[in-house]
């Protein structure tokens, strides 16, 4: 576990049960930005000091009108489901004149979980979607983006909390204790304390 960096935007979807189990979390705050932000300046940060993590693993729950609540779910492709530049003949999903293709596909990390294409924006989803998506969360894209320009190998697994539906408003902060447990049994049984 200790060669792995824990991402998270909040210390409320893992609610202390991670660190009592030697668990090395960075939380980021919420929506790309801060994703961004936070995790580049950590792996900056360990670069410096000589101690670069070997992997990066996104924890987060998440939104899906495919999955079941309560799912955990192995992302390892992930677009920007907010990015929306059709006017100038763009796809949905694509950042203009950049290389790197509109969706981010990294290893699969977690084979034996479903999976699903994960698409992040800086919404919390309650109604209709611009694109087709099977899990919505609000950071997985920009996290997997950075390590992919850090050369950094990315795993997320999001908990279903809600439909991201009329209802996911309310849904999303009762199952939140019911994430931070999930995460909990996955990190101490995937990633045990050496």
């Amino acid at each position: 576990m200790r060669d792995t960096l824990f991402v998270m935007a909040l210390k409320q979807e893992a609610m202390g049960l991670l660190e009592p189990l030697g668990v090395d979390v960075l939380y980021t705050g919420i929506g790309k930005v801060n994703a961004t932000y936070a995790l580049t300046r950590e792996l900056t940060r360990r670069k410096y000091e000589g101690r670069e993590p070997a992997r990066v693993v996104n924890l987060g729950t998440a939104g899906s009108r495919c999955f079941r609540t309560g799912d955990l779910i192995a992302c390892h492709r992930f677009v920007q489901r907010d990015m929306d530049v059709t006017p100038l003949g763009f796809a949905h999903g694509e950042t203009p004149y950049e290389t790197i293709p509109p969706v981010l596909e990294t290893p699969v990390l977690f084979a034996d979980l479903a999976s699903g294409l994960c698409g992040s924006g800086d919404s919390f989803v309650t109604g209709e979607l611009a694109m087709a998506c099977e899990v919505l969360d609000m950071e997985a894209y920009a996290l997997a983006k950075v390590c992919l320009a850090e050369n950094m190998p990315f795993a997320a697994v999001k908990y279903i909390t809600d439909g991201a539906d009329a209802d996911a408003a309310e849904h999303w902060p009762e199952r939140l204790r019911h994430a931070a447990e999930a995460f909990a049994e996955f990190a101490g049984s995937r990633f045990p304390a050496v």
